[in-house]
């Protein structure tokens, strides 16, 4: 009686654990998002009547739209440079064995021990170097770099729990690695390609602090035009800001789940 007791107790106080988390992670965008329909011109919760003017102040805004658009930019193309070079990699890395295999697994990886702030003066100085510094290749040099950690560790991941006997069925068949890797390999791949491509969609889309070292003029993306804005004044213009910001990782995130988690096979 005295462990079934127990058992109750620890299972409603994870239960509650688990709520007061989602809570945490949840109320402060949900004090975002209702704050940018305020109808007064401060920051205030609850917000005072109803408006979408903080919105349409946000749309006609070619600074916060510029920015927008250059972050949606490098976050597309930042995705497809490093599924490329994160593909080719986590299956050089999970399919052949050389020696250096694992110098070469955390040289991919060490963008995630390494402080963003090194990382990105790091960049900033090499980029100085070489004559990228403050260019749009530059700071999509440096986006790569940041994004490919996540993608490489994904795909490993879905690597390793790849039944490898269809491509040994394909290869008795004579199919050609190139048709194998086509027809087989890249379609079972799919749930965690598009889970790579989802983490560093987001990485690259919300990055503040390698984009400060590395966007300048007029590479400036909207979570650094964010934070400059910030400095100087907060209204709700922010908050419609970051509301639209929160919208496009929650889509990108739906979209995924939708396309990947139904047919996933691995």
């Amino acid at each position: 009686m005295f462990g079934e007791t127990m058992d109750r107790i620890l299972a409603w106080v994870g239960r509650l654990v688990r709520a007061l988390v989602y809570l945490a992670l949840i109320l402060p965008a949900v004090i975002v998002v209702a704050t940018s329909f305020t109808s007064g011109d401060a920051m205030r919760f609850p917000p005072t009547g109803f408006s979408l003017r903080w919105y349409s102040a946000f749309w006609e805004s070619s600074l916060f739209i510029d920015s927008l658009t250059l972050s949606l930019k490098v976050a597309a193309l930042a995705t497809v440079f490093s599924l490329l070079i994160g593909f080719a990699a986590a299956f050089a890395i999970e399919r052949h064995k050389f020696s250096g295999r694992s110098l070469v697994r955390g040289f991919l990886l060490s963008p995630l021990l390494m402080p963003a702030v090194v990382l990105g003066l790091g960049l900033m100085q090499l980029q100085v170097w070489i004559g990228l510094s403050q260019t749009f290749i530059g700071l999509l040099i440096g986006h790569v770099v940041v994004t490919l950690p996540y993608v490489v560790r994904t795909l490993s991941a879905s690597m390793v729990l790849f039944d490898r006997n269809l491509e040994q069925a394909a290869m008795s068949l004579r199919a050609t690695p190139a048709t194998i890797l086509r027809t087989i390999t890249i379609p079972l791949l799919i749930p965690g390609i598009i889970s790579a491509g989802v983490f560093a969609f987001v990485t690259s889309f919300g990055n503040v602090s390698l984009s400060v070292f590395l966007g300048a003029g007029g590479n400036v993306t909207l979570p650094v035009q964010v934070l400059a804005y910030v400095e100087q004044t907060v209204d709700p213009l922010v908050a419609a800001v970051s509301s639209v910001v929160i919208v496009f990782t929650l889509l990108a995130i739906l979209v995924a789940d939708r396309i990947s988690g139904p047919k996933s096979v691995i």
